[in-house]
């Protein structure tokens, strides 16, 4: 009998995490919880894309997964563009006597610092009630931000600096609420959510506070700075058309500054085709990157290039998250009650994983 879990959500991640659950014989499948009307009904393994029949139906009840008693709850439902409605989730999960791992609310990665002290203590209340933990993780802000350079601070001697960049060609990104979140193909004379003044530190306020925990610095002020270009002619991506003079690159930078240093930078690079703005950071190889380089005794400068049997570079990084937040299982359950972070848990291997052949599609 494997770790009895549910699932909340099959978009982008979440089908790729209910992939694992359902194909790795770690996990026992007892519930799935969907918000989509159509996905009603439907059996685990269609959602997932998998030729497997669970016999677990989606249904749009999440008291119905509470009531099947999990040990864990994997949450992958929007949060950016409902993050009280996302609060509300986990802290009743949490509340119920079950862990949560998941991929939102993404202030949750690591929220001190960030969240108002009264909110935090909400879902640590819940946590202590349930005696259940709560680990939260993505990609950038993730797990590029966290496990990637820490692990790498640990051979120096000496850090001035660490810089945590995304380079990525959004084209082929199959996601509208976050594209139309970050502005992509609105008008120039739109400021979009992601850019009103205060959001780019909140919303990476998580990374680049818990990178100084990591480091044992204290952060006396986050800043930020963006630039945009737009689309020098109309053309196609996959959520849609983009017209001339709408949003085609937005490069951001977020800094941690200590004594006036930015001693940590978040800064990402995101086009909707590789011919434009060529003088910004170009990926390493293919349509995207991340690179994490630090600047200290010794310097690093090093390139992380997901890739996919089952897609391009987006879809690669997406199947990274579900996979670090997975994988996290059997660690949120042994783990006290409460937020668990990156740096509170064990070293995560990936125990479990080894395969000779692809036994599952995505």
């Amino acid at each position: 009998m494997g770790i009895r879990v549910a699932h909340v959500a099959t978009g982008n991640v979440g089908r790729l995490a209910l992939t694992e659950l359902i194909s790795n014989p770690r996990f026992d499948l007892v519930g799935l919880c969907v918000s989509t009307p159509d996905k009603v009904g439907r059996d685990a393994g269609e959602l997932a894309g998998l030729d497997a029949i669970t016999g677990i139906s989606a249904v749009d009840d999440l008291d119905a997964l509470i009531a099947a008693r999990p040990e864990c709850i994997v949450y992958c439902a929007m949060g950016d563009t409902r993050l009280p409605e996302a609060m509300a989730d986990v802290m009743r999960i949490l509340a119920a006597g079950i862990n949560v791992v998941g991929s939102s609310p993404g202030l949750l990665q690591y929220p001190w610092g960030v969240m108002p002290e009264k909110y935090i203590q909400r879902v640590e209340d819940a946590a202590q009630q349930g005696n259940s933990s709560l680990f939260i993780s993505g990609v950038d802000p993730g797990f590029v931000n966290d496990l990637i350079p820490l692990a790498l601070a640990g051979t120096c001697q000496r850090i001035e600096q660490v810089r945590c960049m995304e380079i990525h060609d959004y084209a082929s990104y199959d996601g509208a609420e976050v594209m139309h979140y970050m502005g992509f193909a609105r008008p120039l004379d739109e400021i979009p959510m992601l850019l009103q003044p205060g959001v780019l530190s909140i919303a990476w306020g998580t990374a680049i506070r818990q990178l100084a925990a990591g480091l044992g610095i204290e952060v006396d002020e986050i800043t930020e700075s963006y630039q945009r270009e737009p689309a020098p002619e109309d053309f196609d991506i996959a959520v849609g058309h983009v017209a001339k003079g709408t949003l085609a690159v937005l490069q951001f930078e977020i800094r941690g500054m200590v004594d006036g240093h930015p001693a940590i930078v978040i800064e990402h690079v995101t086009r909707l085709r590789p011919d434009l703005r060529p003088d910004l950071p170009q990926p390493a190889a293919g349509g995207g990157s991340y690179r994490i380089q630090i600047t200290g005794e010794p310097s690093y400068a090093v390139d992380i290039v997901p890739s996919s049997r089952f897609g391009d570079h987006n879809q690669a990084a997406i199947s990274g998250a579900a996979g670090r937040i997975v994988n996290a299982i059997p660690a949120v359950i042994a783990a006290a009650p409460g937020i668990r972070t990156t740096l509170d848990l064990p070293f995560i291997t990936g125990s479990g994983l080894y395969a000779r052949e692809e036994v599952v599609t995505a």
